[in-house]
């Protein structure tokens, strides 16, 4: 326990020795005196222009290396305060620099482990490294300078700076450039030492990794009002864009617009722009997450009130930054909260504020930031924090208040077009769709996209949670539009009406089998414009609603894209197939069994475990207990019961049975094409765990001749028995089991590795780009 705390001490959570928080925190001076592990933030300010970094002498009164050259900033973590705030707070009290959060990238963690003063200073702090990029050194008189932290400042080359390091100058505080804070320099080296043309090749041949496809749709049955409606609709999902482009990151609008406004400058340019729009991001999704952007390549923002004015100097230019590595907490959460600090948080409150807490129609936000932020613009800085030992500095907001202005816009456009259509249930879904936007109730409107029967056939809302890697519970905004093919929805009516029959009969325990399934309807839709959380591979089909209440008490619904799944197969499926499969089973890769597994995969998420009781009587949900490792585990489950269920529905004789050995092939063809998707990514990581344990039961068979096939023997039985084991887990909520099986199949193993190098070596590419002509030429 901690001990009381002393009013004017400076207290500091005391850490493990792996940087976890203990819950005990203490003076500082004892934290020293006893060596105890804690946090603290450096910042460093760096002048592009002049490749110098920005040093700081330490004041003669400083407890530890007195008079020395150091980082431009750098403070303790106060228990209870977090890094980013602290990161900011030293800049401004030491340096009189006042700058707002997007000014601080975080580019990595340093542990240092030293002893100084005869032993009586023990230092063992893990530091957050931030660097604040600016375009021009700061003149030495914009700064305020605190007296009792700092004596002066200077900027000073990296280069000789690294250099000064390296041959230990007495006169610079030691960092061991050999080992982890040689990071810093490498980074920089790195970003601002690039080849244009190596660079432009790069980006070449990941765009070439999407085909370029042009999605259409007939009109013919839509009235001429219906039409309006459309254009209104088309505009309301661009700016579920907006939305989406602000929930991934706080920087990535305005890095958009950047990219967007430079796109013409340079071949180089405009082939960042052309990436970018298909990742929504600085982050590569078909490259586990890794940035094909740097904060040197974002925009440029002036903040003439950072510092003092100077005359004849315009102010403080930064880059807008963004880090390295892709967020997990996206921009739902402040982006230095870990899971322990939420969980610790959602325990203090009660139960109608830890649903608030983890819905999926919630921020969560910082006092302190938020605090921050308003006194940046108000420029009140009152040095005021959390007290140590505080556990409510995060706090839930709305969907509805956080994108408030964005959602007033859409939920107007969708009013306009709720008047204008003809269809009644269209009219309906348009209408609550458009009160939910302002509510945050999303209840009513998810039942009226369920319920919708129209020709016009519209998604809208937050729906997937994949951009929430840290917990999985938070829902990213979308949109689909497209128009309805009323023939092939007829011929599918058969796998909604078996619902309930599959659940029966899934190959799990019957004790955790629903008795009241709901017959999903399946809508077959031609897709013609796309929005919001579709960035990277394109999905084919969706299940929908996740809210768990729905899924319980009225089902779900699906949308199969069929035009999508057209351009997949014809642009990737076949040519994998011809490059992957053995000659003797090439011919049984056909559309037909991939299209029909997708719709059973989207069956497939309605029926199985969702609400679960515990084994302590506790009622949860499968993605409350997985969090995290939900999404993957999801989708790993629709894919293999999805094989399972086919088979079933095919000795029930309600399916041909010419389909059986086509399905296998297809979906061994799939494999390959969902894994190049990425192991960071949700459906890539289900596909891999589902290969490698076929692989492993000797379902699918890796020939000398580096092809695959499927074994018709062996294939059943794997099926079912990993259809068990992922519908066990689920309904137990295991989280350590779920971790224990991604871990030990969710790997790229030598077969799947010789596939894929196979399949980049003939440049077959791993999905497509589509573009929308008839939405275009109807905005024009």
């Amino acid at each position: 326990m901690s001990e009381p705390y002393l009013e004017g001490v400076e207290y500091l959570d005391v850490l493990t020795k792996t940087g976890k928080k203990t819950g005990v925190s203490k003076p500082r001076g004892d934290v020293h005196r006893d060596g105890d592990y804690h946090r603290a933030v450096h910042v460093w300010i760096f002048a592009e222009s002049t490749q110098e970094l920005l040093l700081q002498k330490r004041a003669d009164c400083k407890d530890s290396w007195p008079g020395f050259w150091d980082i431009s900033s750098a403070g303790h973590i106060s228990a209870g305060d977090s890094s980013l705030i602290t990161a900011q707070r030293e800049l401004q009290e030491e340096l009189g620099v006042t700058l707002p959060k997007d000014a601080f990238e975080l580019i990595f963690v340093f542990l240092e482990e030293c002893i100084t003063n005869n032993g009586k200073f023990i230092n063992n702090e893990y530091s957050d490294v931030y660097l604040v990029t600016t375009l021009d050194p700061i003149p030495r008189e914009a700064f305020t300078l605190q007296g009792t932290e700092v004596s002066d400042v200077k900027y000073i080359s990296f280069g000789e700076y690294r250099s000064r390091l390296a041959e230990a100058d007495p006169a610079y505080v030691p960092y061991d450039v050999n080992k982890q804070y040689g990071l810093l320099f490498d980074i920089i080296t790195k970003r601002y030492k690039e080849n244009t043309e190596a660079r432009s090749l790069v980006l070449q041949k990941q765009l070439r990794r999407y085909a370029p496809v042009s999605l259409t749709a007939e009109l013919t049955g839509l009235t001429h009002a219906d039409k309006e409606a459309l254009v209104l609709l088309i505009k309301a999902a661009m700016i579920m864009d907006d939305i989406f482009y602000l929930q991934v990151w706080y920087s990535n609008p305005v890095l958009r617009e950047w990219l967007k406004e430079h796109a013409d400058v340079s071949q180089l340019d405009n082939l960042k722009w052309m990436y970018y729009l298909i990742n929504k991001c600085p982050w590569s999704c078909l490259d586990e997450n890794e940035a094909f952007l740097t904060t040197a390549d974002s925009a440029v923002k002036l903040l003439p009130e950072a510092t003092k004015p100077i005359t004849g100097w315009k102010g403080l230019q930064y880059r807008a930054a963004f880090p390295m590595l892709k967020p997990s907490a996206a921009n739902f959460y402040p982006p230095d909260m870990d899971k322990m600090e939420f969980e610790l948080w959602t325990k203090s409150l009660n139960l109608n504020q830890q649903q608030d807490a983890m819905s999926f129609f919630t921020v969560i936000k910082r006092h302190n930031q938020v605090n921050w932020d308003s006194s940046l613009y108000n420029h009140i800085f009152d040095g005021t924090h959390l007290s140590a030992g505080s556990t409510c500095d995060l706090y839930s907001i709305p969907y509805s208040q956080e994108y408030h202005s964005f959602l007033t816009s859409a939920s107007d456009l969708l009013h306009k077009a709720g008047d204008l259509v003809g269809s009644p249930s269209l009219k309906r879904l348009l209408h609550c769709k458009a009160d939910a936007f302002l509510s945050n109730d999303y209840y009513d409107s998810d039942i009226a996209w369920m319920e919708l029967d129209s020709k016009l056939d519209v998604t809208f809302g937050p729906y997937e949670t994949y951009e929430d890697s840290l917990f999985g519970y938070k829902a990213s905004f979308e949109a689909f539009i497209g128009v309805r093919d009323e023939k092939a929805t007829a011929q599918l009516k058969l796998f909604g009406d078996n619902l309930q029959v599959l659940e029966q009969n899934l190959p799990m325990d019957d004790a955790y089998k629903s008795k009241d399934i709901i017959a999903a309807p399946i809508r077959v839709v031609q897709l013609l414009f796309n929005a919001g959380d579709v960035k990277g591979p394109q999905t084919i089909a969706f299940n929908l609603p996740n809210d768990e209440r729905i899924v319980k008490d009225r089902g779900t619904a699906m949308v199969i894209l069929k035009n999508v799944s057209e351009a997949k197969f014809k642009e990737i499926l076949q040519p994998i197939a011809d490059a992957c499969i053995a000659k003797e089973q090439h011919e049984l890769v056909d559309f037909e069994s991939f299209f029909t597994h997708t719709i059973c995969h989207e069956c497939c998420h309605g029926i199985g475990p969702h609400t679960i009781i515990l084994p302590d009587g506790r009622k949860s949900t499968v993605r409350l207990e997985l969090q995290d490792l939900h999404s993957a585990l999801e989708e790993a489950k629709a894919d293999i019961v999805g094989l399972w269920a086919l088979k079933f529905l095919i000795r029930k004789h309600l399916l041909p049975s010419n389909l059986e050995k086509s399905m296998y092939v297809s979906f061994l063809a799939g494999c390959f094409r969902s894994v190049r998707f990425g192991l960071e990514e949700a459906h890539g990581k289900g596909q891999a765990l589902i290969f490698n344990w076929l692989l492993e039961k000797e379902a699918f068979v890796f020939h000398p001749d580096e092809t695959f096939s499927v074994n018709f023997d062996k294939v059943d039985e794997a099926v079912e028995s990993l259809s068990r084991t992922i519908l066990t887990i689920q309904a137990k909520g295991e989280k350590e089991g779920a971790s224990l099986l991604l871990q030990k199949y969710c790997t790229i193993t030598q077969p799947l590795k010789v596939a894929l190098q196979k399949l980049e070596s003939i440049h077959v590419p791993v999905d497509i780009a589509p573009t929308f002509p008839v939405a275009k030429r109807l905005l024009e």
